[in-house]
């Protein structure tokens, strides 16, 4: 019986063996089936490089070459039909970057996002970018309104293709919307956004009447760049709180900036200038950056623009090349402004109250429904927080900026495009008015140029941009701006070379104020070093010197440091960090120890110095943190007295004090083995997604770990990282060098590659050449790759 009963549950077993295999079998069947439609329906929405498409509204056949980096070449009997195939085939690769960025300078991402994305929305339908560009294509020429319409032509096309064939990006599944039409006026919203990426200063105005509200006079005037003569009488604090009523504000990276610079054909090898560029933007995914070569019978222009506009921004046509740094002027200003105790939509100007405009918003938002939003612009812009009206008082902040107003950027792009000399450049310069730009130039006529050009206001003397103003004074009104023919420009100078890197770009003799706030000058002092020292320079001297990573900081303040840290006060790991410092040759080596105990030094130092009294939420808005702590130092190591050094116990006590703290934490982080220690360790580099951090589309979106790289902030090899993880976030978004001897191709890099498709083979293709130096060469004539025939339907 026993046995029997054993037969039977061997039986029985065998059965559901089976069936469980079959079962088994099945599900595997139906996940590899699943995962075979996901990968076609995600590769279906990969562009089409080769092979013929047809496209309503051209009127001949668009050739489009890819070659091996994947640069569009396009080449068009039309102007018309060169623009359509540029819309065409930028939203092929970049139309959710394209969409993305339109919703975010609309104040739209709720739409998509929800709530999480409500109060970033609030801010800029408080800015009011789209208003501005609406503003603006009122002023633009008809033929670059039909530029603009012929682009978005293009554009329109491919939604259209990719929503009938359901390709549409996987992002846009993700989220779950779809985009809407394009329009010149989303173009224009794009450019409004650079400016204010950009931006101006108004963040350290607010934060230098923070401290003037909370610190002791002398104290806060040590952290101001100049001190104005005829400064606003500062009001109470219970009036207007600079802390709390700018929380929600949306601020650009402090470390957008860039190098270029231009030789002179004196002093290269080809005889002919040369030109270099690498503007620091965010490093992400896709590139800020989209490479194109456009030709028509009224265009030849290579180089890069930004996905979702036309023409080319920087590069070179075959007579020209030029580049930009970033000028950062004062062309913002904030305005204390006195509302009406019984009417919160009026003002105080000169005695009167005057009737603000009011606006209402409608913001869609995902998940909940509308929400009704009210704008308030003044005379002098938007009241920039809602919380001025909660807040119950009487005060509020608005802001005044050029970005703000009318201008004509894009008739500007297409006119240099098509421009062959430095006076037809120049020309279109003066309609390039926000961001103001330094223009570097190189023509092969050996002409070598600079303009810092752009909308500058005009600051009265001892006013000079350091504080809010008060409204509701007509003297503080903005009445003029720097004469386009008077802004700082430099033509073929004796020495040979012109470069900037957002450094102080005029002296004390220029007539008109610019700046409070430039860049720390270790990047322009290491460029102007290089080009000083060498005759005979070549492309690859240029590429080298965009890579260089040596670094002046550390060159002048280790000095400083090992003479003033007293070293009986730090144990055996620290003495061994400061043996490390006095052999080091001052390069920020990725595989090197010094500079990853230089740069946490610093920065251990610099915060003994402020966090105690300066609160988390104001520390955004001290925009040139490192250059003012850097005077500190200088201002002490000379004899003089500063009360936040002095506050610590002094210069010595203060830097022992973060020396230990600095080694302490890189023990934990590191080990003990002082000499293994490597810059890369903790300095890295990613391109992220923005859908990344959803968790399980990390490995998808962003299929590589982060790398190993040299270089820091203010090496010109720039690499500007997160001071708590080491992430480098901001850095060269595009590296350029021309040799004006032959224009017939230039060498290019944008991190991390072309595509914004994770399929693609081009989508982080130049993620190693980043790191390591490397670049491409893109030619404007006799290349080769795939074809894609663009034919009228």
């Amino acid at each position: 019986m026993e046995v029997v009963q054993q037969r039977k549950r061997e039986t029985k077993l065998k059965r559901w063996q089976k069936v469980s295999l079959i079962f088994l079998g099945v599900f595997i069947v139906l996940i590899i089936s699943a995962l075979i439609f996901v990968n076609g329906y995600i590769n279906r929405s990969l562009p089409q490089i080769e092979g013929n498409v047809s496209l309503a509204g051209l009127t001949e056949t668009v050739e489009v070459i890819r070659d091996g980096q994947g640069v569009p070449h396009i080449n068009a009997n039309t102007d018309r039909d060169l623009f359509m195939a540029q819309g065409y085939i930028q939203a092929q690769d970049r139309l959710f970057q394209m969409d993305m960025a339109r919703r975010q300078a609309s104040g739209r991402l709720s739409e998509l996002a929800g709530e999480v994305a409500l109060e970033r929305d609030k801010y800029f339908r408080t800015l009011g970018l789209r208003r501005a560009a609406e503003k603006s294509y009122q002023s633009y020429s008809e033929d670059a309104k039909q530029v603009m319409e012929w682009y978005a032509t293009g554009v329109n096309r491919f939604i259209e293709q990719a929503k009938s064939s359901n390709s549409l990006p996987i992002e846009f599944t993700l989220m779950g919307g779809e985009p809407e039409k394009w329009t010149p006026i989303d173009s224009l919203t794009i450019g409004k956004y650079m400016a204010f990426d950009l931006g101006g200063h108004w963040e350290r105005q607010a934060f230098n009447y923070f401290l003037l509200q909370n610190l002791p006079e002398e104290k806060a005037n040590e952290l101001f760049p100049t001190y104005p003569n005829n400064a606003p009488t500062i009001m109470k604090e219970e009036e207007v709180n600079i802390s709390s009523l700018l929380k929600e504000a949306v601020l650009p990276h402090p470390f957008n900036g860039s190098n270029n610079w231009v030789v002179s054909g004196d002093k290269t090898a080809s005889g002919k200038p040369l030109l270099a560029d690498d503007p620091h933007l965010g490093l992400a995914t896709p590139s800020i950056w989209y490479q194109m070569h456009l030709s028509s019978p009224n265009y030849e222009v290579s180089g890069v623009i930004f996905a979702g506009i036309p023409g080319i921004i920087l590069g070179h046509n075959q007579n020209i090349a030029w580049g930009v740094t970033n000028t950062g002027p004062d062309v913002q200003q904030l305005y204390l402004e006195k509302r009406n105790p019984d009417n919160p939509n009026q003002f105080l100007f000169e005695g009167e109250y005057e009737e603000a405009t009011v606006i209402n918003e409608d913001i869609k938002v995902k998940d909940r429904g509308n929400v009704d939003y009210e704008v308030i612009e003044t005379r002098h812009g938007p009241i920039i927080s809602e919380f001025a009206k909660k807040s119950g008082k009487e005060t509020a902040l608005s802001l005044r900026w050029t970005a703000l107003d009318a201008s004509t950027e894009l008739e500007a792009i297409l006119e240099i495009n098509q421009a062959t000399n430095w006076k037809q450049f120049e020309e279109g310069l003066e309609k390039f008015l926000v961001p103001a730009q330094n223009f570097v130039f190189a023509s092969k006529d050996g002409t070598i140029a600079y303009k810092a050009n752009g909308k500058i206001p005009i600051y009265e003397e001892g006013s000079d941009a350091l504080l809010p103003l008060e409204g509701w004074k007509e003297e503080n009104e903005w009445k003029n701006f720097i004469p386009f023919d008077e802004l700082p420009t430099v033509v073929n100078p004796d020495k040979g070379f012109i470069a900037t890197a957002n450094n102080k770009v005029v002296g004390d003799e220029y007539p008109y104020h610019i700046s409070n706030n430039w860049a720390q000058p270790y990047r322009y002092q290491r460029i102007e070093e290089v080009l000083q020292e060498k005759n005979k320079l070549t492309t690859k001297d240029m590429k080298e010197l965009q890579m260089d990573q040596k670094d002046l900081r550390a060159q002048e303040f280790v000095p400083i440091f090992l003479e003033q840290v007293d070293e009986e006060g730090v144990n055996d790991y620290g003495a061994k960090a400061l043996q490390l410092l006095r052999q080091w040759n001052y390069v920020d080596d990725v595989e090197a120890p010094e500079p990853l105990i230089f740069n946490r030094w610093m920065k251990a130092f610099s915060d003994r110095l402020y966090e105690e009294q300066i609160p988390e939420g104001m520390m955004e808005f001290f925009k040139g943190r490192g250059q003012t702590t850097d005077e500190l130092i200088r201002k002490v190591s000379s004899g003089e007295n500063v009360t936040w050094i002095e506050d610590q116990g002094g210069l010595s006590k203060a830097l022992t004090l973060s020396l230990n703290e600095t080694i302490t934490d890189l023990i934990d982080e590191h080990g003990k083995e002082i000499t293994s220690w490597e810059w890369g360790d903790f300095h890295k580099v990613e391109f992220t997604h923005p859908l990344s951090s959803v968790a399980f589309l990390d490995r998808f979106f962003n299929p590589k770990d982060p790398k190993p790289v040299g270089g820091s902030k203010v090496t010109v090899m720039a690499a500007s990282y997160d001071y708590n993880e080491g992430i480098v976030d901001h850095g060269a978004s595009w590296r350029f060098v021309a040799d004006l001897n032959d224009l017939s191709s230039a060498s290019h890099l944008v991190g991390p590659g072309q595509s914004g498709h994770f399929r693609s083979k081009w989508y982080h293709s130049q993620w190693d050449n980043w790191v390591n130096g490397g670049y491409h060469e893109t030619k404007t004539k006799d290349y080769q790759g795939k074809q894609l025939m663009l034919q009228p339907e």
